[in-house]
């Protein structure tokens, strides 16, 4: 279990308050590449149910994945519909959404970016999502991403 310890404001959880949002808090330490085995195995939770925030471009897309998948951006590209979508460099991405890679949350970004969601994230209970930093994943209801940001449902999973 992640230990507690006060984590200051990010502009996520200051967009979540601000809103009204139910969320825990989990801070872990971070490891960088570690991705989501990483942050899924310090806080004792499945890695199906850590969200990824990826950023593309093109579309400027943000799509919404299980931290034990990958997205197919063909998929995803038919599913907008667009006719690419890859991902974007991190400086990129950083100034869409003013975090930084490994700390990007779709709550309280820089740019207000087009958000879509892989449907089964949604038939989830709740849901690990980075809270705005490096080694900091709030846990919600996976339904505020429609509710709140209007995530669009996809089927962008890249097929096993």
């Amino acid at each position: 279990m992640a230990k507690k310890e006060h984590v200051s404001e990010t502009p996520a959880t200051q967009f979540l308050r601000k809103h009204k949002v139910d969320f825990t808090e989990h801070p872990y330490e971070y490891e960088e590449h570690g991705g989501t085995a990483v942050s899924a195995r310090a806080l004792g939770v499945p890695e199906h149910a850590v969200v990824k925030t990826l950023v593309m471009q093109d579309e400027a897309a943000r799509p919404l994945m299980h931290g034990d998948r990958k997205v197919s951006t063909k998929n995803l590209a038919r599913a907008i519909p667009c006719k690419s979508v890859e991902p974007c460099k991190p400086e990129v991405a950083q100034r869409h959404s003013g975090y930084q890679v490994g700390g990007t949350s779709p709550f309280g970004t820089r740019k207000a970016l087009p958000l879509f969601v892989e449907q089964s994230i949604l038939e989830l209970g709740k849901i690990y999502i980075n809270g705005g930093r490096r080694g900091y994943l709030v846990g919600i209801a996976p339904q505020v991403l429609a509710d709140l940001l209007g995530a669009r449902p996809v089927k962008c999973a890249l097929e096993e």
